[in-house]
Protein backbone atom coordinates (compact mmCIF):
# COMPACT_ATOMS: atom_id res chain seq x y z
CA UNK A 1 0.00 0.00 0.00
CA UNK A 2 1.50 3.67 -0.62
CA UNK A 3 3.24 4.85 2.07
CA UNK A 4 1.29 8.19 3.69
CA UNK A 5 2.79 11.46 5.65
CA UNK A 6 1.00 13.79 7.42
CA UNK A 7 0.56 16.53 10.45
CA UNK A 8 -1.52 17.16 13.18
CA UNK A 9 -2.14 19.49 16.12
CA UNK A 10 -3.69 19.69 19.07
CA UNK A 11 -4.62 23.08 19.40
CA UNK A 12 -2.69 24.23 22.21
CA UNK A 13 -2.62 27.98 23.78
CA UNK A 14 1.40 28.68 24.42
CA UNK A 15 3.03 31.70 25.58
CA UNK A 16 5.67 32.55 23.25
CA UNK A 17 9.13 31.76 24.33
CA UNK A 18 10.92 34.06 22.60
CA UNK A 19 8.15 37.09 22.30
CA UNK A 20 6.19 36.50 25.54
CA UNK A 21 3.05 36.80 23.63
CA UNK A 22 -0.04 34.45 23.82
CA UNK A 23 -1.85 33.68 20.63
CA UNK A 24 -5.91 33.51 21.27
CA UNK A 25 -8.43 31.08 20.40
CA UNK A 26 -9.36 32.65 17.66
CA UNK A 27 -6.14 32.86 16.07
CA UNK A 28 -5.74 29.20 16.72
CA UNK A 29 -8.38 28.00 15.30
CA UNK A 30 -7.79 29.68 11.98
CA UNK A 31 -4.08 29.21 11.90
CA UNK A 32 -5.35 25.28 12.20
CA UNK A 33 -7.22 25.83 9.21
CA UNK A 34 -4.52 27.47 7.44
CA UNK A 35 -2.10 24.60 8.24
CA UNK A 36 -5.04 22.12 6.71
CA UNK A 37 -5.08 24.04 3.62
CA UNK A 38 -1.36 24.07 3.23
CA UNK A 39 -0.71 20.44 3.83
CA UNK A 40 -3.36 19.99 1.29
CA UNK A 41 -2.18 22.11 -1.18
CA UNK A 42 1.79 21.03 -0.64
CA UNK A 43 0.87 16.96 -1.13
CA UNK A 44 0.59 15.67 2.34
CA UNK A 45 -1.71 12.31 2.86
CA UNK A 46 -3.27 13.57 6.41
CA UNK A 47 -3.95 16.32 8.45
CA UNK A 48 -5.07 15.40 12.12
CA UNK A 49 -6.55 16.73 14.81
CA UNK A 50 -6.62 15.24 18.56
CA UNK A 51 -9.07 15.91 21.44
CA UNK A 52 -8.39 17.54 24.66
CA UNK A 53 -10.50 19.63 27.15
CA UNK A 54 -8.67 22.20 28.95
CA UNK A 55 -8.63 25.97 28.20
CA UNK A 56 -4.72 25.62 27.10
CA UNK A 57 -6.05 23.53 24.07
CA UNK A 58 -8.85 24.33 21.05
CA UNK A 59 -9.11 21.25 20.15
CA UNK A 60 -12.00 20.31 22.30
CA UNK A 61 -14.14 19.42 19.38
CA UNK A 62 -12.09 18.11 16.40
CA UNK A 63 -14.92 17.12 14.40
CA UNK A 64 -15.81 20.60 14.11
CA UNK A 65 -12.16 22.14 13.26
CA UNK A 66 -11.91 19.01 10.73
CA UNK A 67 -15.66 19.88 9.65
CA UNK A 68 -13.88 23.45 8.21
CA UNK A 69 -10.80 22.00 7.14
CA UNK A 70 -13.00 20.16 4.93
CA UNK A 71 -14.27 23.22 3.15
CA UNK A 72 -10.93 24.36 2.83
CA UNK A 73 -9.03 21.46 1.04
CA UNK A 74 -9.48 18.75 -1.71
CA UNK A 75 -7.68 15.73 -1.42
CA UNK A 76 -6.29 15.56 1.82
CA UNK A 77 -7.55 13.21 4.39
CA UNK A 78 -9.17 14.78 7.46
CA UNK A 79 -8.54 12.36 10.83
CA UNK A 80 -8.99 12.78 14.90
CA UNK A 81 -5.54 12.41 15.52
CA UNK A 82 -7.28 11.11 18.72
CA UNK A 83 -10.78 10.65 19.49
CA UNK A 84 -11.20 9.92 23.40
CA UNK A 85 -13.82 7.27 22.80
CA UNK A 86 -13.99 6.11 26.12
CA UNK A 87 -15.74 9.82 27.25
CA UNK A 88 -17.59 9.98 23.72
CA UNK A 89 -20.95 8.79 22.60
CA UNK A 90 -20.25 6.29 19.92
CA UNK A 91 -23.66 7.65 17.85
CA UNK A 92 -22.54 10.94 18.29
CA UNK A 93 -18.92 10.52 16.82
CA UNK A 94 -20.09 8.29 14.12
CA UNK A 95 -22.73 11.16 13.17
CA UNK A 96 -19.99 14.11 12.97
CA UNK A 97 -17.52 12.27 10.89
CA UNK A 98 -20.15 10.63 8.98
CA UNK A 99 -20.85 14.06 7.91
CA UNK A 100 -17.70 15.41 7.75
CA UNK A 101 -17.19 12.23 5.11
CA UNK A 102 -19.72 13.86 3.26
CA UNK A 103 -18.79 17.32 3.55
CA UNK A 104 -15.03 16.07 2.31
CA UNK A 105 -16.40 13.59 -0.48
CA UNK A 106 -14.83 10.14 1.35
CA UNK A 107 -11.87 11.71 3.00
CA UNK A 108 -12.91 11.33 6.94
CA UNK A 109 -10.87 8.94 9.42
CA UNK A 110 -10.93 8.47 13.24
CA UNK A 111 -8.42 7.56 15.69
CA UNK A 112 -10.04 6.44 18.55
CA UNK A 113 -8.29 6.42 21.96
CA UNK A 114 -9.15 5.80 25.52
CA UNK A 115 -7.15 9.30 26.64
CA UNK A 116 -3.74 9.91 27.63
CA UNK A 117 -5.22 13.17 29.31
CA UNK A 118 -8.23 12.36 31.34
CA UNK A 119 -10.34 15.93 32.13
CA UNK A 120 -12.77 14.67 29.97
CA UNK A 121 -13.92 11.12 31.75
CA UNK A 122 -15.17 13.78 34.81
CA UNK A 123 -16.32 16.45 32.82
CA UNK A 124 -19.21 14.02 30.88
CA UNK A 125 -19.83 11.76 34.12
CA UNK A 126 -17.59 8.78 33.75
CA UNK A 127 -15.30 7.19 36.55
CA UNK A 128 -11.85 6.63 35.82
CA UNK A 129 -12.04 3.10 37.62
CA UNK A 130 -14.14 2.21 34.04
CA UNK A 131 -11.34 3.27 31.98
CA UNK A 132 -10.77 0.28 29.77
CA UNK A 133 -14.10 -1.34 30.11
CA UNK A 134 -15.72 2.36 28.68
CA UNK A 135 -13.10 1.74 25.71
CA UNK A 136 -13.76 -1.50 25.03
CA UNK A 137 -17.46 -1.21 24.86
CA UNK A 138 -17.61 2.39 23.07
CA UNK A 139 -15.40 0.39 20.28
CA UNK A 140 -17.76 -2.16 19.87
CA UNK A 141 -20.51 -0.03 19.99
CA UNK A 142 -18.71 2.46 16.81
CA UNK A 143 -18.03 -0.33 14.94
CA UNK A 144 -21.36 -2.27 15.15
CA UNK A 145 -22.85 1.32 13.93
CA UNK A 146 -19.93 2.21 11.03
CA UNK A 147 -20.96 -2.15 9.57
CA UNK A 148 -25.01 -1.98 9.77
CA UNK A 149 -28.22 -0.11 9.70
CA UNK A 150 -30.25 -0.17 11.48
CA UNK A 151 -28.92 -1.48 15.01
CA UNK A 152 -30.39 -2.93 18.04
CA UNK A 153 -27.42 -2.89 20.61
CA UNK A 154 -26.75 -3.16 24.43
CA UNK A 155 -23.86 -2.43 26.98
CA UNK A 156 -23.29 -1.20 30.58
CA UNK A 157 -22.53 2.82 29.45
CA UNK A 158 -25.47 3.53 27.51
CA UNK A 159 -29.04 3.26 27.21
CA UNK A 160 -29.69 0.43 24.49
CA UNK A 161 -30.49 0.75 21.18
CA UNK A 162 -33.30 -0.84 19.09
CA UNK A 163 -33.48 -0.62 15.40
CA UNK A 164 -32.02 2.72 16.02
CA UNK A 165 -31.63 4.12 12.38
CA UNK A 166 -28.34 5.81 12.80
CA UNK A 167 -27.42 8.69 10.11
CA UNK A 168 -25.98 10.05 8.36
CA UNK A 169 -23.95 7.02 6.20
CA UNK A 170 -20.59 7.24 5.25
CA UNK A 171 -20.13 9.27 1.69
CA UNK A 172 -17.97 5.70 0.25
CA UNK A 173 -20.53 3.01 2.65
CA UNK A 174 -17.61 3.16 5.63
CA UNK A 175 -15.08 5.19 7.16
CA UNK A 176 -11.34 4.13 8.39
CA UNK A 177 -11.35 3.47 11.95
CA UNK A 178 -7.83 3.83 13.99
CA UNK A 179 -6.99 2.45 17.06
CA UNK A 180 -4.58 4.64 19.11
CA UNK A 181 -1.89 2.78 21.23
CA UNK A 182 0.44 4.14 23.51
CA UNK A 183 2.50 1.31 24.13
CA UNK A 184 0.85 -0.68 25.88
CA UNK A 185 0.38 -4.97 25.43
CA UNK A 186 -2.94 -5.09 26.15
CA UNK A 187 -4.28 -2.00 23.54
CA UNK A 188 -1.80 -3.68 21.36
CA UNK A 189 -3.37 -7.17 21.67
CA UNK A 190 -6.52 -6.21 21.47
CA UNK A 191 -6.67 -3.86 18.17
CA UNK A 192 -4.98 -6.71 16.38
CA UNK A 193 -7.74 -9.18 17.12
CA UNK A 194 -9.98 -6.62 16.12
CA UNK A 195 -7.96 -6.63 12.92
CA UNK A 196 -7.93 -2.86 13.13
CA UNK A 197 -5.56 -0.55 11.74
CA UNK A 198 -2.66 0.63 14.45
CA UNK A 199 -1.74 4.21 15.39
CA UNK A 200 1.64 4.03 17.98
CA UNK A 201 2.02 7.32 19.48
CA UNK A 202 5.64 8.10 20.82
CA UNK A 203 6.41 11.35 22.48
CA UNK A 204 9.80 10.66 23.96
CA UNK A 205 12.14 7.36 24.08
CA UNK A 206 14.08 5.23 21.60
CA UNK A 207 13.15 4.85 17.90
CA UNK A 208 12.64 1.26 19.11
CA UNK A 209 10.00 1.91 22.16
CA UNK A 210 7.68 -0.25 20.27
CA UNK A 211 9.25 -3.30 18.43
CA UNK A 212 7.13 -5.46 21.56
CA UNK A 213 4.12 -3.21 20.72
CA UNK A 214 4.01 -4.48 17.16
CA UNK A 215 4.73 -8.11 17.53
CA UNK A 216 2.41 -8.38 20.25
CA UNK A 217 -0.39 -6.92 17.25
CA UNK A 218 0.86 -8.90 14.62
CA UNK A 219 1.03 -12.29 16.63
CA UNK A 220 -2.82 -11.06 17.60
CA UNK A 221 -4.30 -10.58 14.02
CA UNK A 222 -2.97 -13.47 13.12
CA UNK A 223 -3.53 -15.80 15.86
CA UNK A 224 -7.54 -13.94 15.14
CA UNK A 225 -7.45 -14.94 11.42
CA UNK A 226 -6.39 -11.65 10.04
CA UNK A 227 -3.46 -11.05 7.38
CA UNK A 228 -0.67 -9.14 10.41
CA UNK A 229 1.11 -7.84 7.64
CA UNK A 230 -1.66 -6.19 5.41
CA UNK A 231 -2.77 -4.67 8.38
CA UNK A 232 -1.52 -0.58 8.08
CA UNK A 233 0.31 0.92 11.37
CA UNK A 234 1.13 4.31 11.60
CA UNK A 235 3.85 6.50 13.58
CA UNK A 236 2.66 9.16 15.18
CA UNK A 237 5.78 11.54 16.69
CA UNK A 238 6.41 14.91 17.43
CA UNK A 239 8.92 16.59 15.04
CA UNK A 240 9.95 19.26 13.03
CA UNK A 241 11.66 19.62 9.55
CA UNK A 242 14.32 22.70 8.80
CA UNK A 243 16.83 23.45 5.88
CA UNK A 244 19.50 22.03 7.78
CA UNK A 245 19.89 19.95 10.65
CA UNK A 246 20.82 22.58 13.34
CA UNK A 247 18.53 24.91 12.02
CA UNK A 248 15.03 22.96 12.87
CA UNK A 249 16.20 21.98 16.22
CA UNK A 250 17.13 25.40 17.28
CA UNK A 251 13.35 26.89 15.80
CA UNK A 252 11.80 23.47 17.83
CA UNK A 253 13.46 23.19 20.73
CA UNK A 254 12.12 26.34 22.69
CA UNK A 255 9.02 26.48 21.51
CA UNK A 256 9.00 22.19 22.02
CA UNK A 257 10.45 22.60 25.90
CA UNK A 258 7.88 25.20 26.93
CA UNK A 259 5.28 23.02 25.50
CA UNK A 260 6.49 19.94 27.23
CA UNK A 261 6.61 22.54 30.69
CA UNK A 262 3.36 24.73 30.24
CA UNK A 263 0.81 21.68 28.35
CA UNK A 264 1.82 18.63 29.66
CA UNK A 265 -0.47 15.62 30.75
CA UNK A 266 -1.00 17.24 34.57
CA UNK A 267 -1.54 20.44 34.31
CA UNK A 268 0.67 22.47 36.03
CA UNK A 269 3.52 19.93 37.02
CA UNK A 270 5.49 20.45 33.78
CA UNK A 271 8.41 17.84 32.43
CA UNK A 272 11.78 20.35 32.32
CA UNK A 273 13.33 19.05 29.15
CA UNK A 274 17.01 20.29 29.15
CA UNK A 275 19.03 21.19 25.59
CA UNK A 276 21.07 18.27 25.59
CA UNK A 277 18.18 16.35 26.34
CA UNK A 278 16.04 17.29 23.25
CA UNK A 279 19.14 16.74 21.26
CA UNK A 280 19.36 13.19 22.38
CA UNK A 281 16.03 12.75 21.49
CA UNK A 282 16.62 13.94 18.24
CA UNK A 283 19.48 11.54 17.44
CA UNK A 284 19.23 8.96 14.59
CA UNK A 285 18.41 6.30 17.14
CA UNK A 286 15.96 8.23 19.50
CA UNK A 287 12.10 9.15 18.24
CA UNK A 288 11.54 12.79 17.29
CA UNK A 289 11.69 13.77 14.05
CA UNK A 290 13.48 17.07 13.74
CA UNK A 291 16.29 17.43 11.76
CA UNK A 292 16.85 18.28 8.03
CA UNK A 293 14.94 16.58 4.75
CA UNK A 294 17.45 14.62 4.60
CA UNK A 295 17.57 13.57 8.16
CA UNK A 296 13.38 13.22 8.26
CA UNK A 297 14.04 10.66 5.06
CA UNK A 298 16.53 8.57 7.03
CA UNK A 299 14.51 8.08 10.26
CA UNK A 300 11.10 7.37 8.11
CA UNK A 301 12.91 4.73 6.65
CA UNK A 302 14.24 3.38 9.66
CA UNK A 303 10.32 3.28 10.75
CA UNK A 304 9.43 1.42 7.61
CA UNK A 305 12.34 -1.02 8.62
CA UNK A 306 12.02 -1.71 11.86
CA UNK A 307 8.11 -1.82 12.44
CA UNK A 308 6.70 -2.07 8.48
CA UNK A 309 4.74 1.30 9.53
CA UNK A 310 2.26 2.69 6.19
CA UNK A 311 1.79 5.95 7.73
CA UNK A 312 3.73 8.31 9.66
CA UNK A 313 1.45 11.54 10.99
CA UNK A 314 4.04 14.65 12.46
CA UNK A 315 3.19 17.10 15.27
CA UNK A 316 4.83 20.00 14.07
CA UNK A 317 4.75 23.21 15.87
CA UNK A 318 4.43 22.11 19.25
CA UNK A 319 4.38 24.71 22.14
CA UNK A 320 3.26 27.51 20.18
CA UNK A 321 5.48 28.30 17.39
CA UNK A 322 5.07 30.92 14.97
CA UNK A 323 2.67 30.35 12.06
CA UNK A 324 5.17 31.13 9.42
CA UNK A 325 7.83 28.97 10.52
CA UNK A 326 5.13 26.12 11.09
CA UNK A 327 3.73 26.79 7.59
CA UNK A 328 7.38 26.26 6.11
CA UNK A 329 7.87 23.33 7.71
CA UNK A 330 4.52 21.58 6.26
CA UNK A 331 5.85 23.14 2.99
CA UNK A 332 9.21 21.57 3.64
CA UNK A 333 7.95 18.26 4.74
CA UNK A 334 5.47 17.85 1.47
CA UNK A 335 7.95 18.46 -0.99
CA UNK A 336 11.24 17.43 0.31
CA UNK A 337 10.65 14.20 2.62
CA UNK A 338 7.26 12.78 1.44
CA UNK A 339 8.34 12.46 -2.45
CA UNK A 340 11.33 10.80 -1.63
CA UNK A 341 9.92 8.05 1.20
CA UNK A 342 7.33 7.30 -0.97
CA UNK A 343 9.60 6.58 -3.28
CA UNK A 344 11.49 4.65 -1.53
CA UNK A 345 9.26 2.33 -0.06
CA UNK A 346 7.61 1.59 -3.14
CA UNK A 347 10.79 0.40 -4.49
CA UNK A 348 11.58 -1.39 -1.54
CA UNK A 349 8.09 -3.56 -1.54
CA UNK A 350 8.48 -4.16 -5.15
CA UNK A 351 12.08 -5.40 -4.60
CA UNK A 352 10.54 -7.74 -2.16
CA UNK A 353 7.93 -8.92 -4.10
Amino acid sequence: MPFEIGVMTFGELTEDPVTGSLPSPRQRVRETIEQAQVADQAGLDVFGVGEHHRTDFVGSAPAILLAAAAEKTERIKLTSSVTVLSSEDPVRVWEQFATIDLLSAGRAEIIAGRGSYTESFPLFGYDLKDYADLFREKLDLLLQIRDRNPLTWSGRFRAPLAEADIAPRADGGTIPIWVGVGGSAASAISTGQLGLPMALALLLGPLTFHEQTVQLYRAAAAKSGHDAYALPISINAHGFVGRTSQGARDTMYPYFARGMMDNNHQRGVGLRLPRAAFDAQSSPGAGLLAGSPQEIIDKLLTYHELYGITRAIIQMGFGGMPQKQHLEAIELLATEVAPVVRREVAQSEKSMT
